[in-house]
């Protein structure tokens, strides 16, 4: 499976590894660096989402994505505290 829409953080691509997919698409956030700042504004958001994402991953004790699995992700309850 393969996601494509709704990344916007490094989160997302965590959370999308940890529930099967086996490729996420940000195609949209570079595009928007591009839009401000050409191929360095492109590069900008690039580097951004891969910090989120290493970030993301440490939260969740992985060391990279390949060790991503659906037990690093749970259902938010329903009643908050």
């Amino acid at each position: 499976m393969l996601l494509d829409g709704g990344v916007r953080r490094g989160t997302d691509v965590v959370k999308a590894l940890a529930l099967g997919a086996r490729a996420v698409l940000a195609g949209r956030a570079p595009l928007w660096g591009l839009a401000v700042d050409g191929e360095a504004g492109a590069r900008t958001v690039l580097e951004l989402l891969r910090e989120e994402i290493l970030i993301a991953l440490k939260l969740v004790g992985c060391s990279s994505p390949a060790d991503v699995t659906r037990d690093r992700v749970q259902r938010r309850s329903a009643q908050l505290p």
